[in-house]
């Protein structure tokens, strides 16, 4: 473990360096120059109830709304524009949306800071590379290196970030950049007092795993068929995490060391809470507003063959 976020931090110092993300007069930048770190205008208050899920393009910034800070790994491959792509254009409809998107690489990469930049949302990118040592093949069962130091480091940045200003009112929700959310979903998350937690679909073997609760809507249990024992049986798209929480608990990471397949989740949530703070939402997890939907991998046996494909086209 220990070894795991010395690796992150070497290899990330220029990516962590940012003041306050609230600070419009400094950002991260760039290879190129251009910012790193974007940020909409506060305009007005937010209304008392949100009566509507669907906003102008972005949404505007309320001061009076708590922020949600969504941190997405990503790595190339072909359909990784076509991934956050389809991402992008669900978090543009979610108010007070911060996304930190951080890419399993030794550099930041245009297509991916191209692509934030058009987007309008708010944003922060960030790069770590996993080692060659801490990847596995991918027909081996364990994928417990996919993702993790990138998770780290998003929590890494949160930490500084928000080290020396007070923290605004919020929550950490890690999504992946190949699953489908509901907008609704983020409304559900956005007032979590510690960690809020629901169903998730097409997990685990199943149409969708979810959570066993007491009559008096307590977690008491995990609706799965993947080792149900596991200290906290969700899936990393189903739970989020009070900011404060996230800064009070600088020892709560995603664990490498140790760590068999399936635990990650319980790895940080053990360092969070117990089974019994866990907060129901998604109507005491009777509603799926999340599926863990993967994009097939395209067909690409004619590339190179015929000379009329641009291998400089962006894709």
């Amino acid at each position: 473990f220990i070894l795991s976020i010395r690796l992150a931090l070497e290899e990330t110092d220029e990516n962590v360096k940012a003041k306050s993300l609230f600070n419009n007069s400094t950002s991260l930048t760039r290879e190129d120059g251009l910012s790193s770190c974007a940020r909409q205008p506060a305009v007005g208050a937010a209304p008392k109830a949100i009566r509507s899920y669907v906003y102008s393009r972005p949404p505007p910034w309320s001061e009076a709304l708590p922020s949600i800070f969504v941190i997405t790994p990503t790595y190339s491959r072909p359909v990784q524009k076509a991934e956050l792509t389809r991402l992008a254009n669900t978090f543009l409809h979610v108010q007070n949306l911060h996304w930190v998107v951080v890419e399993d690489a030794p550099r930041r990469t245009n297509l991916v800071s191209n692509l934030l930049e058009k987007t309008g949302i708010n944003f922060t990118h960030l790069n770590v590379e996993t080692p060659k040592s801490l990847k596995t093949p991918f027909w081996f069962p364990s994928q417990k290196a996919r993702g993790t130091l990138q998770r780290n480091l998003g929590l890494h940045w949160l930490r500084e970030n928000f080290n020396t200003t007070p923290p605004p009112e919020g929550v950490v929700y890690f999504a992946d950049d190949d699953n489908t959310y509901s907008l609704e979903i983020f409304e559900e998350m956005r007032y979590t007092k510690k960690v809020s937690v629901w169903p998730v679909a097409f997990a685990g073997g199943l149409r969708y795993e979810s959570l066993k609760l007491s009559p008096a809507g307590k977690v008491v249990g995990w609706k799965v068929a993947y080792d149900p024992k596991r200290p906290f049986a969700i899936d990393m798209a189903g739970f989020a995490i009070s900011l404060r929480l996230i800064l009070e608990k600088p020892q709560a990471t995603f664990k490498l060391d140790r760590v068999k397949p399936g635990y990650q989740e319980t790895s940080i949530l053990q360092d969070l809470v117990t089974m019994d703070e866990l907060e129901p939402r998604a109507a005491n997890c009777t509603k799926v507003l999340v599926w863990h939907t993967r994009t097939e991998k395209p067909g690409l046996g004619n590339e190179g063959k015929y000379g009329f494909t641009d291998p400089r086209m962006e894709v």
